[in-house]
């Protein structure tokens, strides 16, 4: 029986009876929902009845796929030996603490995953969050104040635009990767600190922030800089290190926020990491650490793991360099447009909302698991489908792929 079949089965009807006043506010959720179906931009979810690998699963289809669009870049996410001691991890300290950090809610896991993340980005120290969101909207309305300024990339992730809401701050944008843009709002500031924010990788386009002019300009205007380095922790740069290290600058950002939940092994957990008296400040201040339940120590031994695997040499990072050159190679020749800069997020540029969509339906039919993106999430007349290639997938199913797409494309006249 369909996953769909069995959760329509347990659903039950209501027995609530709402209010009128209840009832109106409904009818005005329900025509926001009608507006977005109607505009072409309603988001479904698919149900993936498997584990998250190369190859998943999906309810109502036959056989399973090969998936181009997940965060699993180095293939870690149902990792056997990362399983296992995240069973252990569970056996020894349960599966939850019940507590925030600083009641009963810190265990010795929490203080040794701090301590592997601080001596992989060679910083002073860490803070464990349940997610990057949490830590970047729990770290500007703290280390910022009215007299300071802080100047965004006007592209920066959704969680770094929702932090800078809460804080103080003079608020800057400057238009993105612009660094003429961003040396006259530099300039005509006088604020006590001044914070440059950016993504390390953005994550629509698989582009890179200009991290050496970034760091030129604030040692200019005397600026401490900050990097959201989601889509580049553990996988961009010769050894994972990050936009630092593949720019070779590393520690050359003062404050670093990233997450255990894509590379490292796809679960949750974020952390900010830097100068100790920033991690300090955020243990005492910081909302989202002090009212959140502890990370549970399942996904903490995950983190570890994962940290011990990353601190040796290995072959991970390599594969994924290698997989990533073939896919963007192979699609450029076809004739595909690929926007992003060497790295595994491989949008493939289509233009239009309706085409994005239905090729990925279509290539769906062929094996291959992808998703259209078109507004809000990206801007209008740029929908694309964002590939993201894995160190997990094989070189035949990196070919798997190319070939789907030039008989879809081909099937839209999007190539010839």
């Amino acid at each position: 029986m369909k996953l769909l079949t069995i959760l329509n089965v347990q659903r039950l009807p209501s027995l609530r009876c709402y209010s009128q006043a209840a009832q109106n506010f409904r009818s005005i959720l329900q025509s926001q929902l009608d507006d977005i179906k109607a505009a072409g931009t309603y988001k479904t979810e698919r149900i993936i009845t498997s584990e998250q690998k190369s190859k998943i699963s999906v309810d109502g289809l036959s056989r399973k796929v090969i998936n181009f669009c997940a965060n699993n870049y180095l293939g870690l996410s149902a990792n056997e030996e990362i399983k296992q001691y995240s069973k252990e991890m569970v056996e020894k300290y349960g599966h939850g603490l019940s507590s925030v950090r600083f009641i009963c809610g810190t265990q010795n896991i929490h203080k040794e995953l701090e301590a592997k993340i601080s001596q992989f980005h060679q910083r002073d120290d860490t803070i464990l969050y349940a997610a990057c969101f949490d830590a970047n909207a729990g770290i500007f309305e703290v280390i910022l104040t009215p007299e300071d300024a802080v100047f965004s990339d006007e592209l920066n992730h959704a969680s770094i635009i929702d932090g800078l809401r809460l804080c103080k701050a003079q608020k800057q944008r400057y238009l993105h990767r612009d660094m003429n843009d961003l040396e006259e709002k530099l300039k005509a500031s006088d604020a006590r600190v001044k914070l440059i924010v950016s993504d390390g990788v953005f994550s629509m386009d698989g582009n890179i922030a200009p991290l050496p002019d970034i760091i030129n300009l604030a040692r200019k205007y005397n600026a401490i800089t900050f990097l959201d380095d989601c889509h580049a922790t553990g996988f961009f740069g010769k050894t994972g290190r990050g936009t630092e290290e593949y720019y070779d600058m590393m520690g050359s950002v003062d404050i670093i926020n990233s997450t255990l939940g894509k590379a490292l092994g796809g679960a949750m957990g974020g952390y900010t990491v830097g100068p100790k008296e920033v991690i300090e400040l955020l243990r005492q201040k910081s909302r989202p650490y002090l009212f959140s339940n502890s990370l549970s120590p399942a996904i903490v031994g995950c983190g570890i793991k994962v940290m011990d695997m990353l601190l040796k040499p290995n072959d991970l990072v390599g594969n994924l360099q290698k997989n990533t050159k073939k896919f963007r190679d192979g699609m450029t020749k076809a004739g595909f447009k690929i926007s992003g800069e060497n790295h595994p997020i491989s949008p493939v540029m289509l233009g239009d909302a309706k085409l994005a969509q239905d090729m990925a339906n279509d290539l769906l039919s062929h094996g291959i698991y992808v998703i259209g993106f078109s507004f809000p999430v990206v801007p209008k007349g740029k929908a694309r489908i964002r590939v993201q290639i894995s160190a997990a997938h094989t070189e035949e199913e990196i070919d798997q792929a190319i070939n789907a797409f030039i008989t879809v494309g081909r099937k839209y006249n999007v190539i010839k």
